[in-house]
């Protein structure tokens, strides 16, 4: 019964940092649109910096905890699966502090990139979760 609720919280974890992680870059896209100074920059800051604070962080920290939970009350840590699985979410992780850091360069004013950098760095989570949902569902090896 314990495994099922960390499994529970573990998607309802999960599922909140992808939707975050999806549409964080594509504020960035807007916030790189935007005229500097603009009033539509402003709410552009406070949208980002609510969204990765408020909800990705905070769902990133309680999918690592309820994902290991699981690893521990399942005893998956001797599956080939689990070892690529989380080399990915490892890089998920990665990407996610990349965007703080495009986050803290865009709240400064001092954002170089282009939109279309934006647009395409917006494939990297939808891409990671494709594999990472394969990996857990199919348990290939």
């Amino acid at each position: 019964m314990l495994y099922d609720w960390l499994k529970a919280f573990h998607i309802i974890s999960v599922i909140a940092w992808m939707a975050a992680s999806l549409y964080l870059p594509r504020l960035f896209v807007y916030h790189a649109e935007a005229e500097p100074g603009s009033d539509r920059i402003a709410a552009f800051k406070v949208m980002e910096r609510r969204l990765y604070k408020a909800i990705m962080t905070p769902a990133m920290i309680a999918t690592w905890v309820f994902g290991l939970l699981l690893v521990y009350e399942g005893d998956w840590i001797r599956s080939g699966w689990l070892h690529t699985k989380l080399l990915l979410v490892l890089i998920l992780s990665g990407f996610h502090g990349f965007l703080g850091g495009e986050l803290r360069r865009l709240a400064a004013d001092k954002g170089t990139r282009s939109s279309r950098f934006y647009r395409i760095a917006n494939e990297v989570p939808t891409l990671l979760m494709i594999a990472i949902v394969i990996l857990v569902v199919l348990k290939p090896f």
